[in-house]
C-alpha cells in the first residue's frame, strides 16, 4: 500500500533486544492530505529508519503493510513502512497572467436587476 501525506509527529525511538538480537522501532504521525484528513500511526523498523526524512513538517511518501497479531485473545494492528521517500514539492512559480484578455466581457446592461424585471419571486 502507499500513502503520502505530512509528518506532524515522531514518537520516542524503541530499542531493544530479543532472540534475534538487538532491534529498533520508530513510531510516527502521518496526517493525509486529503479533503478529510487522517492521522495514522506508522512504523518503521531497524536500518529502514531515516532520520533525516523524518522530521516533523516533511511531506512524504510511504510504503507500507498492515499487519495484525493476536495476543491473549485480543487483536493489535499495525502499519509497518518498508519504504519513505520525502516528496519535493515544486519550486517553479506560476506563468505570469497576461493584463490582456481575448475573451470580451459581456456589457452590464445584458443583466436585469430584481427590482428591474418586474417580478418579486426570488427565482
Amino acid at each position: 500500500m502507499e500513502i503520502q501525506g505530512n509528518i506532524i509527529q515522531i514518537l520516542p525511538l524503541q530499542s531493544g533486544t530479543g532472540r534475534n538480537g538487538e532491534w529498533k522501532k520508530q513510531e510516527f504521525i502521518l496526517e493525509t492530505t486529503d479533503k478529510f484528513p487522517k492521522k495514522i500511526c506508522i512504523a518503521i523498523w531497524g536500518d529502514k529508519i531515516q532520520e533525516s526524512i523524518l522530521q516533523p513538517g516533511n511531506k512524504v511518501t510511504v510504503q507500507f503493510d498492515i499487519e495484525s497479531r493476536e495476543y491473549n485473545g485480543r487483536w493489535y494492528t499495525e502499519a509497518k513502512a518498508w519504504k519513505i521517500e520525502s516528496t519535493a514539492t515544486s519550486t517553479q512559480t506560476p506563468a505570469p497572467v497576461s493584463s490582456q484578455t481575448d475573451i470580451p466581457l459581456p456589457d452590464t446592461s445584458d443583466f436585469l436587476m430584481p427590482e428591474q424585471s418586474g417580478d418579486d419571486l426570488p427565482f
